[in-house]
C-alpha cells in the first residue's frame, strides 16, 4: 500500500492511494502512528477500514504532509555510503554515525523549504527512510525486518557551515522544515528487497546524485540492531539511512542551493520528492 498524510481544508488526514490513482481518506484514524499502531494491534479491521475508504481526492487538490507527521524519534544516520564518506573527506565509519532532527524539521512533497539568512551553504541530500512498525528493544539483526512498517523518502537539507562549526550536527541539520519527507509511506510488503533500490537526486533536473540501497555501508538490519541496543524503537520512529555520494559539499567548486533550486529525489518504487528551496 501507498499511504500518506495530507491537508484538505486545513485538516490533517491519512490516506491511502488506490489502484485509480486517487488518494481515499482513512476516517478511522486520526493520524499515522495510530493507523501503524492498529496494523499491529487489529491489523483485520485495519485492512478492512483501508479497504473500505471512499472518500476520495485527486492528488493536485492536495497539500502533502510528511508521512508520519509527530514520530518519537528522528533518527538520522550519516556517513553511510562509501562514495559521501570519500567526497567529505571523512574517516569511514566502524559502527553507524547516528544523530537527530527535530519534528519542526519536517515537511512534505511539494512544501517550500525556507532558508534562513543565517544558513549560508545550505545542501541537499537524498535518503532512503525506514519507518517502525512496532516497539522493540535488544533486536536482532536476523529479525530486524519484522519490526519494520515501511519506507519513504527524505531530503536531510543541511546548512554545512552551521553543521560544521561544532563537533555536533543537530544545529545545521534542524533548522525548520529541513527534512521534507514523502510523499507516500509504502508498506514493507509492496517491496521485495530494500536493499536493492534505485536512489536518484536531480537539481533542477541536473543529476547529482544516483546510486542504489545495495551501496549501504549498514543496512537495515545492522541499524536496527544497533540502535535497539541502547533505545526503545516505537512505532512511527523514523531511521534515515544516510545519503550517497553527490552532494554540494563534496564538489570541487560549491555553488550552494539559491532561491527557486528545486530539488527532486526519486528512489525505485516509492516515488519522488519534490522541493522548492526559497531565500528568506
Amino acid at each position: 500500500m501507498k499511504l500518506c498524510s495530507f491537508l484538505v481544508a486545513g485538516q490533517a488526514n491519512v490516506g491511502v492511494v488506490k489502484d485509480d490513482g486517487r488518494v481515499y481518506r482513512i476516517d478511522e484514524y486520526p493520524d499515522m502512528i495510530t493507523l501503524i499502531r492498529a496494523f499491529e494491534s487489529h491489523p483485520q479491521n485495519a485492512k478492512s477500514n483501508i479497504d473500505n475508504a471512499h472518500n476520495g481526492f485527486s492528488e493536485d487538490e492536495l497539500t502533502f504532509l510528511a508521512p508520519v507527521l509527530n514520530p518519537q524519534k528522528l533518527i538520522m544516520i550519516g556517513t553511510n555510503y562509501k562514495d559521501h564518506v570519500i567526497e567529505t573527506n571523512s574517516p569511514m565509519p566502524n559502527i553507524p554515525v547516528v544523530f537527530s532532527k527535530y519534528n519542526s524539521a519536517l515537511c512534505g512533497n511539494d512544501a517550500e523549504v525556507i532558508i534562513p539568512s543565517c544558513a549560508q551553504k545550505p545542501d541537499y541530500e537524498a535518503e532512503f527512510a525506514v519507518v517502525i512498525g512496532k516497539r522493540g528493544k535488544h533486536i536482532s539483526a536476523s529479525n530486524a525486518m519484522e519490526y519494520v512498517f515501511g519506507y519513504t523518502i527524505a531530503n536531510d537539507v543541511s546548512a554545512r557551515d552551521m553543521q560544521n562549526a561544532t563537533s555536533q550536527w543537530l544545529i545545521g541539520k534542524s533548522l525548520d522544515g529541513f527534512l521534507p519527507m514523502g510523499p507516500y509511506l509504502v508498506t514493507k510488503d509492496e517491496i521485495d528487497n530494500p536493499h536493492n533500490l534505485k536512489i536518484r537526486g536531480s537539481l533542477n533536473g541536473e543529476l547529482r546524485q544516483s546510486s542504489n540501497t545495495k551501496e549501504l555501508i549498514f543496512d537495515i538490519n545492522v541499524l536496527i540492531a544497533f540502535l535497539s541496543r541502547s533505545m526503545t524503537l516505537e512505532p512511527g520512529d523514523i531511521i534515515s539511512t544516510g545519503t550517497p555520494g553527490g552532494v554540494i559539499a563534496g564538489m570541487k567548486e560549491t555553488h550552494w542551493l539559491e532561491d527557486g533550486d528545486v530539488y527532486e529525489i526519486e528512489i525505485e518504487k516509492l516515488g519522488t520528492l519534490r522541493n522548492v528551496f526559497k531565500i528568506e
